[in-house]
């Protein structure tokens, strides 16, 4: 079985796109080569800056013979029907059979399709693979209309087995397939040729080209991290820095150079993002003092001078890049020392959305919701405002501008410089987590404070505007801010409804809605006006109109606490929605978290998910299983019952028409359990509570082995349903069992 090697060899493929570059042709050529017929052992792809590589092991020598049964016409259907049928199958009409069917004799055909050289099929997939590859961009070039990702120079495809290897007979747009490959660009420009997979892999490495990323990534984070060892440094960790660069180069040389002595004072993160984002370098920190001294850059050259000119001119070109950085560092300190009121200031002319208002307005929302939030986290009202009112003033300065990914870690140095407390500057970072299921949540109350008030209003406010998420668009995402909401409350045992806090914030929210519909025509309008001096002709038709959307306005009010009470509802029916998706990745199942929102508090989200797990706990265990059997079996009786009654048996069940000692007992154990659950639930001990529903499991199934139900004695039948109804009565006020799936 013949193995088969391809080279697709361009000029340079952005590093952003190279993995799935690899996966794509991987997947285009072997799922090609499967449907035509042949099958294959094993198959892995390869990428470096200019080429992408694919093996594919013990493939088949030929694609199998294949015979298809297909039915046709009726005997005796018009001719242009059997006409048809024998273009589609290419056969005549004497090789066609006759045989009985359900509906009269009909024609069929047998099509024998004969197999094919793996060489012919390898072609016909490939050149398919080329002309449709879903390169994200592509271009033309030359004259011809073939479209790759850079301009597409050779093709190696070879099929190889015991016997030797072949070139597998292929043009692309006037580019014959070979066994010719290039090695690196400058440090072996000669071309060679190659006989397999292994002859490929060895052949590039002697011309100084690492065809796995993995290797090259393994090498580069190895070589970096001696070399700072050994200077007692260490490499600041960033894997998908990493992975960038090991795109970018096809032979790794690892250099370290310094960061002049000018920029040591900028604070480590702006120094990690802007070599990060301009130059591609690592961070070098001394672990002493976490300042970052020196900076790892990877080379794609090896130099006699051991990399000495390559690092002058990058340390020249980090210097101006640092410049920049410290001149705007510099600059904004100057505004924070004097209070960061031109930022704040700023951003009323800055839109946050166009129905919901500037930055400003909002900022403003949000400290008067982290204001009447912090007591329940147990934070200062005051500062809380104050650290919601400073929180965003970071979005005004030059250093966020240019680098904005750092907005909120410069919001800390710039509220520390301006002299506010260290649980303001904290906040100023902290309120944007958790941004996502694995990043960290605050825990300082104030910080918690400022980053609720942020995220309910962003959902308040596009739910007001109805700009909700749909399907697989978020574009504002609405779903992580939910998801923040939710880790915020839980990690931090946040307790209380979330509902009328929702409910609350949606009045200044549809105010600021109500208060740039209305009067921003109008002030726009006055200042045309103005402009042409024309004020006193327009004034009393501004007034009128002014006067008329008012009274309007306040004829809605009454509508617009109805649309807020619905919205309401519907948001925390989308928090919900995310916390089943977030326990869901907690191993409680679906069927579980709906069986405890179906119960009152729903909306304090701590003491609904401590009473999932406590039901997803108990229905684990045997108990847990069998007693959910005995309720289910109790409740469909029951529904059962009523349905056909026409009658609802909710009175209380009387021990003195009990027949048996299983009924009696079952009796004492309802009793006896009722109290003891009511209680644990009262305390929110839902664990305990189970425990003692647990206690009814032998009392249930003894009373339905030995007790007909629906016997002839009607008292003694009602009775019986009656105390089938305290069963699911008693069940129910743990969770809502018959959502439970089994």
């Amino acid at each position: 079985m013949p193995d088969l090697l391809i080279e697709l060899f361009s000029e340079e493929i952005p590093a952003r796109m190279q993995t799935r570059a690899g996966a794509d042709l991987k997947k285009l050529v072997t799922d090609g080569l499967v449907e035509a017929g042949l099958t294959y052992g094993s198959a892995q792809a390869f990428t470096t800056p200019r080429r992408l590589a694919l093996t594919v092991e013990g493939l088949s020598a030929e694609s199998p013979t294949v015979t298809e049964e297909r039915k046709g016409p009726r005997v005796d259907a018009p001719e242009k029907a059997l006409a048809g049928f024998l273009r589609a199958t290419e056969l005549s009409k004497e090789q066609l059979e006759a045989r009985e069917d359900k509906k009269g004799k009909v024609w069929f055909a047998q099509i024998t399709r004969a197999g094919r050289p793996a060489a012919e099929i390898v072609a016909e997939v490939l050149d398919a693979t080329i002309r449709d590859f879903p390169w994200p961009k592509s271009m033309r070039w030359g004259a011809g209309n073939l479209r790759w990702v850079r301009p597409l120079h050779s093709i190696v495809c070879l099929l190889s087995d015991e016997g030797g290897a072949s070139v597998v007979p292929l043009d692309v747009d006037g580019i014959a397939a070979g066994d010719v490959v290039r090695g690196h660009r400058f440090l072996a420009p000669e071309p060679f040729t190659v006989t397999g997979f292994d002859d490929y892999v060895a052949k590039l490495k002697r011309a100084h080209v690492v065809l796995d990323p993995a290797e090259r990534a393994d090498t580069i984070w190895h070589d970096a991290t001696n070399m700072a060892f050994a200077q007692g440094l260490e490499v600041v960790e960033d894997k998908g820095l990493l992975a960038e660069v090991a795109g970018l180069v096809e032979c790794p040389v690892v250099l370290m150079g310094d960061i002049a002595e000018d920029f040591l004072g900028l604070p480590p993160e702006v120094l990690k993002t802007s070599m990060k984002e301009h130059q591609k370098f690592f961070s070098v920190r001394n672990p002493k003092t976490g300042r970052i001294e020196k900076f790892v850059t990877v080379a794609n050259m090896v130099t006699e001078d051991g990399g000495a000119t390559i690092l002058a001119g990058n340390q020249k070109v980090l210097y101006a890049r640092l410049s920049d950085a410290k001149f705007f560092w510099e600059n904004d300190l100057r505004v924070a020392r004097a209070g960061m009121g031109p930022w704040l200031e700023s951003l009323d002319n800055v839109t946050f959305h166009n129905k919901l208002g500037s930055q400003k307005a909002r900022i403003d929302r949000i400290a008067a919701l982290a204001k009447e939030i912090a007591p329940l986290v147990g934070a200062d009202p005051e500062e809380a405002e104050r650290a919601a009112q400073v929180a965003k003033a970071d979005l005004s300065s030059e250093m966020v501008y240019e680098f904005p990914e750092l907005q909120g870690t410069m919001g800390r140095y710039y509220a520390e410089a301006a002299g506010l407390s260290p649980a303001i500057a904290a906040a100023a970072e902290e309120h944007y987590s958790p941004l996502g299921p694995s990043d960290d949540v605050p825990t300082a109350p104030v910080s918690v404070a400022v980053a609720l008030a942020d995220k309910l209003d962003t959902l308040t406010g596009f739910w007001a505007i109805d700009e909700k998420p749909t399907g697989s668009k978020d574009p504002f995402a609405l779903r992580r801010a939910a998801l923040g909401v939710i880790r915020l409350l839980l990690v931090n045992k946040l307790r209380g409804s979330l509902a009328p806090q929702i409910w609350s914030h949606f009045a200044p929210v549809m105010g600021a809605m109500t208060s740039i519909a209305d009067t921003t025509p109008l002030a726009e309008l006055a200042e045309e006006a103005k402009s042409v001096e024309l004020l006193d002709q327009v004034l009393p038709a501004l007034e009128a109109e002014f006067d008329k959307r008012i009274a309007a306005t306040k004829e809605a009010l009454p509508n617009l606490r109805q649309v807020a009470a619905f919205r309401t509802e519907d948001l925390v029916g989308f928090i919900h929605d995310r916390l089943k998706v977030h326990l869901r990745d907690e191993g409680i199942r679906h069927d579980v978290i709906d069986a405890c929102l179906a119960m009152p508090g729903n909306d304090d989200l701590v003491l609904l998910v401590k009473r999932a797990e406590a039901l997803s706990d108990f229905l684990k265990t045997e108990e847990g299983e069998n007693l959910l059997q005995g309720f289910k079996r109790a409740n469909n009786i029951l529904t059962q019952a009523e349905e056909a009654d026409g009658v609802s048996y909710e009175y209380g069940p009387d021990v003195k028409f009990a027949e048996t000692d299983e009924e009696r007992a079952l009796f004492a154990a309802l009793d006896a359990a009722e109290g003891a659950i009511s209680s644990a639930i009262e305390a929110e001990d839902f664990a305990s509570a189970m425990a003692s529903m647990a206690s009814l499991r032998a009392p249930i199934d003894a009373f339905f082995e030995a007790v007909q139900v629906n016997t002839d004695n009607q008292i003694v039948r009602r009775n019986r349903l009656n105390l089938l109804h305290r069963i699911r009565e008693i069940c129910l006020k743990a969770a809502d069992l018959t959502r439970i799936e089994g």
